[in-house]
C-alpha cells in the first residue's frame, strides 16, 4: 500500500507566546517559538611590528573601503576561532590572539562584535576572495576617510588607547539605535 505524508507548510504568526512578554514568531501549527537572535561578529585588529592590518572590501556592504579581518561567527566555532579564520579567509593571515580588546553593539542591525586584539604569525599575507587588496599600515597611514563602519573606528581607537599596556578590561561600545554606515 502507497503511504503519502502529508506535509504542512509552516506558517508563523507574531503574537506573544505563553509564559512571555514579548512579540515573536510563532509556528501556527505546532506553536514553537522561532527565535530570532542577533548576529555575532568576530574580527581582529592584528599587528606586525608598528603596522596595522587592513583589508580593502570586495563585498557589499560597502566594497571598496577598508576594515579590519572581521566576519559572521560560524556554528560549532568559538570566538577566538573565528577571528583566526577571518583573518586567513580575508587576508591569508595567520594569528596569534593576545586578549578581547572590545565588543560593540550594533543594534541597528542586530550585531553583536567581538573585536580582538592580536598579532601576525609572519607579515606573509595576500588579499583572499572577500578582499580586493590588504595592507599593513602603521597609524598615520591608516585610510580614514575610506574606512568601511564606525566599529572599525572605534577599534582602531581601543587599539591606540590599550597598545601600551599587556593587560586591561576589554572595552565596550554601543551605536545605541542611531548612526550609518
Amino acid at each position: 500500500m502507497n503511504e503519502r505524508k502529508l506535509s504542512i507548510a509552516p506558517s508563523f504568526s507574531i503574537r506573544v507566546p505563553e509564559k512571555d512578554d514579548l512579540e515573536r514568531k510563532v509556528c501556527d501549527h505546532c506553536g514553537i517559538v522561532q527565535y530570532e537572535n542577533p548576529k555575532i561578529v568576530v574580527g581582529s585588529v592584528a599587528t606586525w611590528e608598528d603596522r596595522i592590518l587592513l583589508c580593502r572590501r570586495a563585498i557589499e556592504p560597502r566594497d571598496g573601503y577598508w576594515t579590519l579581518p572581521a566576519g559572521y561567527l560560524e556554528l560549532n566555532e568559538s570566538p577566538e576561532q573565528g577571528a583566526l579564520r577571518e583573518a586567513w579567509e580575508e587576508a591569508r593571515a595567520r594569528l596569534v590572539i593576545e586578549q578581547l580588546l572590545a565588543t560593540y553593539a550594533i543594534t541597528r542591525i542586530s550585531q553583536v562584535q567581538l573585536i580582538y586584539r592580536a598579532r601576525l604569525a609572519s607579515p606573509e599575507i595576500a588579499a583572499g576572495p572577500e578582499s580586493r587588496e590588504v595592507g599593513l599600515f602603521t597609524w598615520d597611514q591608516i585610510p580614514k576617510d575610506e574606512i568601511a563602519f564606525p566599529s572599525v573606528h572605534w577599534a582602531l581607537e581601543h587599539f591606540r588607547d590599550t597598545a601600551d599596556q599587556s593587560v586591561f578590561a576589554p572595552m565596550a561600545r554601543s551605536d545605541d539605535g542611531d548612526g550609518g554606515l
